[in-house]
């Protein structure tokens, strides 16, 4: 390994030694402002840990394959979090703790779900694109037209893309049951198991370019490069998984003292603490011109937010629970689903033409940021509307629907040829070796 590459790894290690110096039980007992510093610090340094984990992998397994488990890394504090939260609503079932809990559980997943999208998707779509030397990245085409410049995305994260559409589809269906239940731990972990079984199929890249840590970890032996990247994981899924959860409560604790409502702050405030790791991954791979590699990670850890995460919440309760039992929500948690997957919906009618351009993304943030906007100045008593929150809910996910059903109608025929693509894939992957043909 060469040592600009070792030095790198050194730095970015160091970042999280205050972090584990407050963790440890004789560390230092860190104030919430430096709590909120030094855990924010340990989250960066271990997210570029664990990029360079995932693209030093890429030489020996799918990079699908690579980027799902570097997704899964990235949001397990999100995991994390809600299970808490579904825990709580278990062991406190038939209480009114239990049922705020329950609630929580739903809208912390809800504002995670919709904050990797609102912000994340359409975030670094625009960073992509205006970022300085934007013009030499391969996946920012530049268009004549108002904000017509856009990023085009690897073809094959059309997998992702499908397997995202069947389980927005399921999701419309969770609040019709009353509950998070059975059926819905099946269908959605299901669907990314499945999923799982088909990318771990694919081929390794082998001859992958990188350059920097990535590319001076791929030189070594492969028994030593396995056990770097297992090394890289295992360490900065560890400090996120630890510093993530004080992140997000002192985050908490400092929007409460400035009169933020708790309940807002843990849709919204939680979750964004939470998914930061995943963003700054995305952020490193396009700042190294990796576009194509950042998006995957984000339409990654979408399917696995929106399947394992709404998933897992039912076991989670069950087992606080001491029996089975469907984690029970509120009519206005319903309405917050709803809205989750009329809005997972739009963004995937965004991107079923593999780009994604400003404009497109400047409205997917504005919708976003309108929604949450809206409900923060009717919490705070700033806005006085004639409609219920439910209600509102309802019409934001109503627009949803219909420019994604205008954007599907518009598109068939990129529907169609993804559809393809995907049937074709999976047949090659679990297709068997044919039987040699002999000449008559």
């Amino acid at each position: 390994m060469t040592r600009k590459a070792f030095s790198a790894i050194g730095v970015a290690t160091l970042l999280t030694v205050p972090w584990l110096w407050n963790w440890l039980p004789l560390g230092a007992n860190f104030s919430t402002v430096a709590t909120v510093a030094v855990s924010g610090i340990g989250i960066l340094g271990a997210a570029f840990l664990l990029t360079w984990g995932a693209e030093t992998a890429e030489k020996d397994v799918p990079r699908a394959f690579a980027i799902a488990v570097l997704a899964v890394l990235a949001v397990a504090p999100e995991y994390a979090v809600d299970a808490l939260y579904a825990w709580n609503a278990g062991a406190f079932a038939g209480t009114a703790q239990g049922a705020e809990a329950g609630n929580l559980a739903v809208a912390n997943m809800t504002g995670a779900n919709r904050i990797l999208i609102g912000i994340g998707w359409a975030g670094i779509a625009l960073f992509t694109i205006l970022r300085a030397g934007a013009a030499s990245d391969p996946a920012v085409e530049s268009r004549d037209g108002f904000f017509a410049d856009a990023v085009t995305l690897d073809r094959d994260i059309g997998l992702e893309i499908v397997f995202l559409f069947a389980a927005t589809v399921w999701a419309f269906a969770v609040p019709l049951g009353g509950g998070i239940g059975a059926i819905d731990f099946v269908v959605l972990v299901g669907i990314y198991v499945a999923y799982l079984l088909i990318v771990i199929r694919g081929e390794p890249d082998g001859e992958s370019d990188h350059g920097g840590v990535p590319g001076a970890l791929q030189q070594l032996a492969r028994p030593v490069r396995i056990a770097s990247v297992l090394t890289l994981f295992a360490f900065s899924g560890f400090i996120i998984f630890t510093a993530v959860k004080p992140f997000a409560h002192g985050l908490e604790s400092l929007g409460t003292q400035m009169g933020i409502p708790a309940f807002f702050m843990i849709q919204w405030i939680a979750p964004l603490a939470s998914e930061s790791p995943e963003l700054i991954v995305v952020l490193v791979l396009v700042n190294k011109a990796r576009s194509t590699a950042g998006f995957n990670a984000l339409i990654s850890s979408k399917l696995n937010q929106w399947t394992l995460l709404i998933g897992t919440l039912v076991a989670v309760y069950s087992l606080a629970l001491g029996q089975y039992g469907a984690l029970p929500f509120d009519q206005k948690q319903a309405g917050e689903i709803w809205l989750t997957a009329a809005q997972s919906l739009f963004a995937i009618a965004l991107i079923v033409d593999f780009e994604i351009s400003i404009r497109e993304a400047v409205v997917l943030l504005v919708l976003f940021v309108t929604q949450v906007a809206i409900e923060f100045l009717t919490i705070r008593g700033v806005l006085d509307l004639p409609f219920s929150e439910f209600e509102v809910l309802l019409g934001f996910s109503a627009v949803y629907v219909v420019l994604a059903t205008a954007l599907f109608v518009a598109r068939r025929d990129a529907v169609v040829r993804l559809a393809s693509q995907v049937r074709r894939v999976v047949s090659q992957r679990f297709e068997r070796t044919a039987q040699p043909q002999y000449a008559d």
